[in-house]
């Protein structure tokens, strides 16, 4: 239990990471010309996922405030 305790701040570093990676890489397609758009769209896809994932597991880190 204590390791998996550790284990959810990396895991969050870890996400914001790659998505911050994505955003980089999608700044960088779009000022290509032509737009890969199939590729922007996967992108976008993905980040929205890892923005998903950061907030489900802040929520579960973050204390109750209905105390």
């Amino acid at each position: 239990m204590d390791e998996q305790l550790h284990s959810l701040p990396r895991r969050l570093i870890e996400l914001r990471i790659e998505h911050a990676d994505l955003d980089a890489m999608i700044d960088r397609l779009t000022g290509q010309s032509p737009v890969d758009e199939l590729a922007l769209q996967r992108l976008k896809k993905r980040r929205l996922a890892l923005r998903d994932m950061i907030a489900r597991l802040e929520a579960t880190t973050e204390p109750d405030d209905l105390a």
